[in-house]
């Protein structure tokens, strides 16, 4: 793919330069291209989420970080506890803004890293203090370097107006990256891929608007005046699409009708859409079946633990890893970075599965790592004190040399018991 940005005509060019976008700073402006023509459809975000492969597995992702609990954790002498005291706590874990929830936050921000490859948020301070992070819409940020070489952002608001925003006020997280500065857009370099669905859904819905009939040519054996093509056609669309597929069309003065074109079956239509959800789904890293893309591969039991455990590993946990050194680097100050950081706890996926979270706890609790009040307390269940705040282990296990001691000991604890209980009724006799 080139990366030379297009040459745009003096018009657009004036636009663009209004806004703050310079369009000699290719890097800026490849990250941030868009409307790429591919397979004669235009790709951009809105077109690209038209696809219902492209827009499961952007909802997919973006709502599985968007609904993980992030903590801000501090390092103590005994491992770490929740520093819910932070400031920057009730910021990632609750109210980003007064606006958005965590979770709507996050999965925005997901959503801007996931396609656009960039995140942006502008850090709202009040003096030296951080009081909030406000989501940034990718296509509203606009960037331009001054005669120093210094990138300067303006931001479009909703009404129109538009403010500069200062480099070290954004919080911003790269996605997949070859510069270590910029992410690459999925929707940019995977626009071949996206034009070629967007070609085959265009060319099913076409097909079946036709009312799933060829196209055909009518011929005469002379030639006909306008007025008498107009009339035809009008009323030959009368009779087509699904809704009147029924009706046929009346030959009149020797006319015929042949079919031209490929028939949909020739051109394996079905089988290019379901070929167009397996390459969208290899550009998020999910598996087709995760979104709904049947297959004859087993989704339940073990086969679905491992997808699971797949899309934790290879597809959620590098823009978790992202987000959590982002935060680690830019929203905590360098002495807070030595004692506190950020992460997400990916228990929360477990939440809808009680088994697996029940054999989770009990592996936890009986090998003496997690207390009976810390489950508890994951269970939003209160706390019982004294010995559920204890660990403890399982002992049923036993060496086989000690069985017959303790045996031994068993039966010289009875024989005991058996005297003194005898001796005792002596006694009162």
């Amino acid at each position: 793919m080139s990366t030379t940005p297009k040459k745009l005509g003096r018009f657009r060019a004036a636009v663009l330069k209004l806004m703050g976008v310079n369009l000699t700073d290719e890097a800026f402006w490849e990250a941030w291209a868009m409307g790429k023509n591919t397979a004669g459809q235009l790709v951009n975000e809105k077109t690209v989420l038209g696809l219902s492969a492209a827009w499961a597995c952007s909802r997919l992702i973006s709502e599985s970080i968007g609904s993980l609990p992030l903590q801000l954790y501090e390092r103590t002498a005994n491992g770490r506890r929740v520093a819910a005291g932070h400031p920057l706590y009730r910021i990632l874990h609750s109210s980003p803004n007064a606006d958005s929830t965590a979770t709507t936050y996050w999965e925005s921000k997901s959503a801007a890293l996931l396609l656009r490859g960039n995140g942006f948020s502008e850090m709202q301070m009040i003096g030296n203090r951080l009081v909030g992070l406000k989501f940034l819409a990718p296509n509203r940020l606009g960037a331009s370097k001054n005669v120093n070489g210094e990138l300067r952002f303006r931001y479009t608001e909703e009404n129109g107006l538009q403010r500069e925003i200062p480099e070290s006020k954004l919080f911003h997280i790269p996605g997949f990256s070859l510069d270590g500065k910029w992410g690459l857009s999925v929707i940019a370099y995977g626009a071949s891929v996206f034009g070629s669905a967007l070609a085959a859904s265009n060319a099913a819905n076409s097909t079946f608007e036709k009312g799933l009939a060829p196209t055909v040519a009518f011929t005469l054996d002379r030639v006909v005046k306008k007025e008498q093509r107009e009339e035809f056609r009008e009323n030959f669309e009368k009779i087509t699409g699904s809704v009147n597929a029924g009706k046929s069309a009346l030959l009149e003065a020797g006319m015929d009708a042949k079919t031209i074109g490929i028939p949909p079956k020739d051109a394996q239509l079905l089988e290019s859409r379901a070929f167009s959800v397996e390459e969208v789904c290899r550009w998020f890293l999910v598996d087709p079946s995760m979104v709904g893309h049947g297959g004859k591969d087993s989704n339940w039991g073990t086969g679905l633990e491992q997808k699971m455990l797949r899309y934790l590993t290879f597809t959620l946990r590098p823009y978790l890893t992202r987000i959590e050194q982002a935060i680690n680097k830019r929203l905590l100050s360098p002495a807070d970075q030595n004692r506190y950081y950020a992460e997400f706890a990916i228990e929360g996926l477990l939440r809808a599965d009680s088994a697996g979270r029940s054999a989770f706890y009990s592996v936890m609790v009986n090998n003496g790592i997690m207390t009976r009040d810390e489950v508890r307390a994951k269970e939003n269940l209160a706390a019982k004190g004294g010995n559920a705040d204890v660990l403890t282990v399982q002992s049923a296990m036993t060496p086989l040399d000690t069985i017959g001691q303790q045996s031994d000991g068993d039966a010289a604890r009875a024989a005991l018991a058996a005297w003194l209980n005898q001796a005792d009724k002596e006694d009162a006799a």
